[in-house]
Formats: C-alpha cells, sequence, structure tokens
C-alpha cells in the first residue's frame, strides 16, 4: 500500500478522532490527492432503535467534518465540504476540498481533539462561571443557544428524567440488541466499541450485567422479576444526573429538517464539546430523550413491548415541561457537564489504516 499523501495524513489521524453514538465511526475516507478526499458516511438507523432516521449519525458527521476543518487550520488549510446530491441520505458522500490560506490561523481548539472525551461517572457540583457559559454560547454561533438547568432542583429533575428513561432503554429487546453488540467486556479501552470499565459501573454489578447480557431471556427474567435495571440505572443515570455542574440543551433557531441542519448541529455541538475540554470540563451527552421524544411527537413505534409507547410519551411530556416553551423540537443536542478528572477508561478510534477505502 502507498503511503498517505501529506498533509492529508495529518488531518485524517486528527480527524478521525471525532465522537460517534456508541463509537460507531460511521465514516470511511478516499483520498482523491493531496488537498481533496471524499468522506463516505454512513447511518445505523436499520439496526440501532437510537439512530431514527438516521439523524444522530448525521450529527456524528458534523462532527467529523468539524474536526477535519480544525484538524486542516494546523497547516493553513481552510477545509470547504459539499454533500453530493445525488448521494443516499443514508450513505450520503462529502467532497471537501483542502484549500491553501496564509490568513488562517491554527484553530485553538486544535489542542484538545484528543483530550475529549466521555465521562459518565459523578463530577463535581461546582457551577460553571459566567465566562465558562458564555465561551460555550459563543463556541456554537449565533444559530444556536444553549439552556442550562442547573442547581439542585433543576438537577434533580434532570436526573430522575434520565433515570427513568433508563428504565424504557434497559428493557426493550430492541434496545438490547444494540447494547449487546456495542460493549467490549474486560476492557479500558476499545478501538470500535464502549469498554465496560467507561460505563460508569463498580466490579460487582459489571460482572452481574455481563453474565445476564447474555441473552434476551436473562434480561427479560432479571428486569421482570428482580428489578435488574435498578442498580445499572442508579449508577449510570440517577448519581451522575446529581453530581454534575449542570444539565444543557443545544436547541437550534428552527426544528432540523434535513440532513444538512443535523450536520450543522452536530459541528456546533463538537465545538461545545471541544471548547469545554478547553476549559478543563468533562461532558456526557444524554440523547435518548431527545430520540425517544420525536419518536413519541412523529407517532411511529419503535417497540412490540407492552407499555413501552405510553412510557416514552410521558417521558416526553416532561422532557417538554422542562425545556423553553415550544422548544423540544429545536433540542439537537443534550447532556450533562461539570469539571472532574477526565475519564480513566474510553473509546478509543479504528486506525487510518482501517478506515480508509
Amino acid at each position: 500500500m502507498q503511503p498517505t499523501p501529506q498533509p492529508i495524513a495529518d488531518i485524517l489521524e486528527l480527524a478521525r478522532w471525532a465522537p460517534s453514538g456508541d463509537n460507531a465511526q460511521p465514516w470511511r475516507f478516499e483520498i482523491i490527492d493531496d488537498h481533496r478526499l471524499i468522506v463516505h458516511a454512513f447511518d445505523t438507523r436499520d439496526h440501532c432503535v437510537y439512530d431514527l432516521d438516521g439523524h444522530p449519525s448525521q450529527i456524528a458527521h458534523g462532527t467529523l467534518l468539524e474536526t477535519l476543518a480544525i484538524a486542516a487550520s494546523a497547516h493553513g488549510l481552510r477545509a470547504e465540504f459539499k454533500r453530493r446530491p445525488d448521494s443516499p441520505e443514508s450513505h450520503p458522500d462529502y467532497l471537501v476540498d483542502l484549500i491553501p490560506d496564509s490568513t488562517l490561523a491554527p484553530d485553538p481548539l486544535l489542542p484538545h481533539i484528543r483530550q475529549r472525551s466521555v465521562q459518565r461517572r459523578p463530577m463535581h457540583t461546582t457551577s460553571l462561571t459566567t465566562k465558562q457559559k458564555q465561551a460555550l454560547q459563543v463556541a456554537i454561533g449565533k444559530s444556536f443557544t444553549v439552556h442550562w438547568f442547573e442547581g439542585g432542583a433543576q438537577r434533580w429533575h434532570m436526573a430522575k428524567l434520565m433515570f427513568d428513561n433508563a428504565k424504557l432503554r434497559l428493557t426493550l429487546p430492541e434496545a438490547y440488541l444494540v447494547h449487546r453488540n456495542i460493549i467490549e467486556w474486560n476492557a479500558q479501552f476499545s478501538e470500535d466499541k464502549v469498554p465496560d470499565q467507561a460505563l460508569g459501573l463498580d466490579t460487582m454489578t459489571l460482572r452481574l450485567m455481563r453474565w445476564v447480557m447474555a441473552s434476551w431471556q436473562r434480561v427479560d427474567f432479571f428486569n421482570t422479576w428482580l428489578a435488574g435495571h435498578l442498580m445499572p440505572r442508579i449508577e449510570m443515570d440517577l448519581l451522575p444526573g446529581m453530581f454534575c455542574a449542570a444539565h444543557f440543551a443545544i436547541l437550534a433557531q428552527e426544528s432540523p429538517e434535513t440532513v444538512d441542519d443535523y450536520v450543522a448541529a452536530g459541528r456546533a455541538a463538537q465545538r461545545f464539546w471541544l471548547t469545554s475540554t478547553s476549559l478543563g470540563l468533562q461532558l456526557q451527552p444524554e440523547m435518548t430523550p431527545l430520540i425517544f421524544s420525536r419518536y413519541v411527537r412523529e407517532a411511529r413505534v419503535f417497540s412490540h413491548q407492552p407499555g413501552a409507547m405510553r412510557a416514552a410519551a410521558k417521558l416526553a411530556q416532561r422532557l417538554s415541561r422542562q425545556l423553553p416553551d415550544k422548544s423540544a423540537e429545536r433540542a439537537v443536542f443534550l447532556g450533562r457537564i461539570g469539571s472532574g478528572r477526565p475519564a480513566a477508561s474510553r473509546s478509543l478510534r479504528l486506525s487510518l489504516q482501517r478506515v480508509l477505502t
């Protein structure tokens, strides 16, 4: 195999660290020459209940393109993107031109691309400063706004919302198939999955979960008769939801509709996340409530599990009450944030050679 031309090799070496749901990395790269490439993106809607219409994957595509643009700035190159209109929504292709620009300085977020990670364990409850919140608002630009859930009462409401959403998530057979496939057991790091040590669970709960998740029959039995979902929900949702500085929602000016709308949201979310890293803050996405709320709004059945749709409808109403008036449809990203130590266990990425076509 011929060596990858420079500077594209260095740019893609950083770009591949962009975040994606469950570390799916829904992209591959085709290099045309030393200043042009194609991003062959894809989504997981055909087998992942969380990837409704591929929109979460499209947000991930946006995080990739933003990361690529930041990485290109280190070489005095301006990245311009164009989605091929004839490529299907489930497999969009993005033409990338790297244009020399002598006026372009390296992006200040460049050093934080590799540092950025998910922290699923409790953080400090120290409130964010006004300066920190202003920096995060500036990071996402004028097309988006941040709504904060701060203070003990609001953190409790959001923690309880995540705790109750987790019951839905952990009792769905459709979600079980996803969870079974994306966890790498007995691992601190994983190139293409989520290592179990990054889930935020203690050792005993992890051991039991690994045994239970060997089959849906075990999961269903433990959930039905032994409240098997309770301890994971406490450790992964309730306690982390309380122990953070705040929860937040990124709101678009208008409800996103097109692929490009969701890509733009992903670019903003990545700048928010990288800026939080530059401020010494940790972050965890909390996207499940947004996804199930859209299933409810559009009256789309996501499970044949009895009571699942009713439970999702109640949770969607609670989320709507927490957000500003009529803004639930404009929410593109939900998460929690705070100061604390970086995660000791995290997802890594496939090597550059494995994501090149």
